[in-house]
């Protein structure tokens, strides 16, 4: 293979897809110029599959929208200004879908990297739109599992209101499976292996950075649900989720974009719309906030010592976490103060092993999610206001206020801010738009209100 060279790339190219329904894998398959083919395997368990009809003219639009979304792996390898689709065509619709998708998704990568990409990315345009027929598919929701606090209050809602689900992840983590186990429901772990040709590139100089994760497992899930037979795929994604980082003279950046409700609604509207009019995306949580996520996961301990939503463990962990929580990462700073509003002191400590508010060298991390003298961090973690409102709610208790981080709240960042900013109430209500069919949301809302 020759050295790649980021900046004298010309072309990327989508060059095929194909779905084994006998063995139930899916090969994506990319390149750069001339160069070497990028294959990605996608591995649906369950084959073989029967595919007649209507749903196999689905299967097909769910594949292809996948090969679409999941490109944005190697695109970002090179972000050459051409893009070519060598064995199908699409049309205006799927390539404004997947152009927001690459340039929003995109937005953090290339904020780090110096790099402007409005416009860059342009699909062919050639076919017309196919408007899909309902496929008659069964109710039933494939709900996708991370392992932390919100994909498990979404798979108790709606176990709550006696919905079928198959509780599903993709990739290798122990932590979600034994998480997924915990739940007693079916389990279904989809595999996904990235070319390993993409590692190569990223050693040769690749531009590397993060990518719009949740749009392409949403795709990856898509194809399940549809082979599957079944009508629902479900995310745990929040209010929260809509608000990005602001950056002085950049503007909003926002790390999670794919799990905002813009990426939700024109995802979830092409595929009642283009793929199969009875499959239903949509994401459980969107009229919470995290505090309000926080608030329903605290009602029960059931899950207490199985889950994490400590990113580090998804990038070192082997077989068997050892702890489950960092406790100095951005997302075990937000979870543990959005969750020590609403649950007694020591089972917050026990969970994460150490007390984190008394600990006065973690007070730049926490001074980033209040938005004090910084920017909210990159990752997935609430807004400002819910983390200074959690803060205000703690220093009024006894049983938190002696704490270091909690007492420097109080007498140097409270004194600075809007009194009648800080009550949490507001924050817990269940408000904005979202997805959720109504059936199911008359329901949800005596459950999340309660």
């Amino acid at each position: 293979m020759t050295a790649f060279d980021k900046h004298q790339v010309a072309v990327f190219r989508f060059v095929r897809c194909d779905f084994a329904a006998d063995t139930g894998v899916a090969q994506l398959v990319y390149a750069f110029d001339d160069g070497p083919e990028l294959i990605e395997t996608v591995t649906i368990p369950g084959a073989p599959f029967v595919l007649e009809g209507d749903r196999a003219e689905a299967v097909q639009r769910a594949l292809r929208l996948l090969h679409l979304m999941a490109g944005v792996s190697y695109y970002k390898a090179g972000v050459p200004e051409q893009v070519r689709i060598d064995s199908y065509t699409i049309d205006a619709a799927t390539a404004a879908l997947v152009e927001t998708v690459y340039l929003n998704g995109l937005g953090e990568f290339a904020y780090r990297n110096g790099l402007n990409l409005r416009g860059r990315f342009r699909l062919p345009v050639e076919g017309d739109a196919f408007a899909a027929p309902a496929l008659g598919l069964r109710e039933h929701a494939l709900v996708a599992i991370g392992g932390g606090k919100d994909s498990l209050v979404s798979i108790e809602a709606l176990r709550s209101l006696g919905i079928a689900e198959t509780v599903t992840w993709i990739g290798g983590s122990q932590l979600i499976r034994a998480c997924a186990e915990r739940t007693g429901l079916p389990i279904l772990n989809i595999g996904r292996t990235l070319a390993p040709e993409l590692f190569e590139l990223n050693r040769q100089g690749a531009w590397n950075g993060h990518i719009p994760v949740t749009a392409v497992n949403s795709a990856i899930l898509v194809l399940a649900a549809l082979l599957q037979g079944v009508d629902q795929v479900v995310f745990s994604n929040e209010r929260s989720a809509s608000y990005g980082s602001q950056i002085p003279g950049t503007g909003e950046v926002n790390h999670q974009w794919s799990k905002g409700w813009a990426f939700e609604q024109a995802f979830g509207e092409h595929l009642e719309r283009h793929v199969a009019a009875d499959l239903h995306y949509y994401s459980l949580l969107r009229p919470l906030s995290e505090l309000a996520v926080a608030r329903q996961f605290a009602k029960s301990d059931v899950y207490d010592a199985h889950f994490s939503s400590c990113n580090r463990n998804f990038h070192i962990l082997g077989e068997r976490p050892v702890n489950r929580w960092c406790g100095v990462c951005p997302k075990c700073h937000f979870v543990f103060l959005a969750l020590a509003p609403f649950m007694p002191k020591m089972r917050l400590v026990g969970i994460f092993g150490r007390n984190l508010l008394d600990d006065i060298e973690q007070a730049p991390g926490f001074d980033a999610l209040l938005e004090f003298q910084d920017h909210k961090p990159f990752e997935c973690v609430g807004e400002g206001r819910e983390s200074r409102a959690a803060m205000a709610t703690l220093a009024a208790r006894p049983e938190w206020n002696e704490d270091a981080l909690v007492k420097r709240f109080v007498h140097e960042i409270r004194p600075q801010l809007d009194a009648t900013e800080l009550q949490i109430e507001p924050l817990l209500a269940l408000e904005g738009e979202h997805r959720i069919p109504p059936a199911i949301w008359e329901r949800l809302r005596a459950n999340f209100a309660a």
